[in-house]
């Protein structure tokens, strides 16, 4: 099978990438991380402007209808940008569970100032049930919510407005994560734990996205460092092990990208749990483990400076450390696919 974007597509990520660009997002991202969230939402809001927000939004509800390809377009290059915020739940979790609840009611009211960018969301899903049951529960933390002006907590067949608490330490100090607790139920009992899997699906699909974006940006920030930093009188891209190091990386970039797109078909499918669950936990885990390691090739070749707060390389290895962990961690999305083909050898 041979995956390739449309014309329209490479066009909508190259306007994106462009606003990236424009808006020279290591600064904004190391404002939000402070709490400073004046020019992340600037920002957001021309991602909103842009159609980023509301793509899988049906029209009904305020969106643009468009199908998960174009969702994976998106975060590839708002992950190539490190553009902060929950994203991920505004635009992909929450557009899903609402959606997939048997009630419309709370889609039709909450969602189009979610697609239109004129509020963010946030979700904590602290248990799953069905596809996702061998997920480990934690504790109901959300990403950014004290500045989210809808937050969420998805729990077995519960799903309830939730009120932020206190602040979490994270790797990446531009995801802030704070304890949430759970008040008024919003939704629950039937058909309401297939919505919080569907929801937890999507959501790892974008992640993952966010973390080949995030890889590509690194590789090619690596590739303009070592063209220009010298040893000896010489770029350092002429030694043949950093050549080697950069190929691997981008070798690795290159192999996850195929899983993304799969998954991504098979999540517009509407394929069974299972199957949408063990292609969405391959991308996940192909994407952040092809991330990570390129973090620490590109890490490797800007030597002692990649790490330090003042050089915005850092900032993408932080994020990557984090989404990597995110909706999922490697080693739950292995259990859930190895899971997967046991009962597909059974079957």
């Amino acid at each position: 099978m041979r995956f390739a974007l449309t014309a329209e597509q490479n066009d909508f990520a190259a306007s994106l990438r462009k606003m990236g660009e424009a808006a020279k997002t290591p600064g904004v991202v190391r404002a939000w991380g402070t709490g400073d969230s004046a020019a992340g939402r600037a920002l957001i809001g021309q991602l909103a402007e842009a159609g980023a927000l509301g793509l899988t939004v049906t029209e009904d509800n305020g969106g643009f209808g468009a199908g998960p390809v174009e969702m994976i377009v998106a975060f590839t290059e708002i992950g190539r940008a490190a553009v902060p915020g929950p994203l991920v739940e505004t635009a992909a979790a929450i557009p899903a569970l609402l959606q997939a609840l048997p009630d419309s009611a709370l889609a039709a009211s909450k969602l189009p100032e979610l697609a239109e960018g004129a509020k963010l969301g946030t979700l904590a899903v602290t248990a799953a049930a069905g596809a996702n049951a061998g997920r480990a529960a934690g504790s109901a933390t959300a990403l950014d919510a004290d500045v989210a002006d809808l937050v969420l907590i998805a729990e077995g067949d519960r799903i309830a407005l939730g009120t932020a608490g206190d602040l979490v330490t994270s790797v990446d100090a531009a995801r802030r994560l704070f304890t949430v607790t759970a008040g008024e139920t919003l939704a629950e009992g039937e058909g309401v734990s297939a919505a919080i899997d569907l929801a937890f699906d999507t959501a790892a699909l974008a992640a993952a996205a966010q973390l080949l974006g995030a890889g590509r940006a690194m590789l090619d920030t690596s590739v303009e460092y070592v063209k220009q930093r010298q040893q000896f009188g010489t770029p350092i891209g002429r030694n043949q092990a950093i050549k080697h190091h950069l190929a691997n990386a981008h070798i690795a970039l290159e192999m996850a990208q195929p899983l993304l797109y799969r998954a991504a078909l098979t999540l517009e499918s509407n394929a069974d749990s299972e199957t949408r669950g063990r292609d969405i936990s391959a991308a996940k885990l192909a994407c952040g483990e092809a991330a990570y390691q390129t973090a620490r090739i590109a890490l490797q070749v800007h030597g002692a400076i990649g790490y330090t707060a003042e050089c915005d390389l850092s900032l993408w290895l932080t994020k990557v450390t984090a989404l990597r962990s995110a909706w999922g961690t490697p080693a739950e999305h292995r259990a859930r696919i190895a899971a997967a083909l046991r009962a597909g050898s059974i079957a």
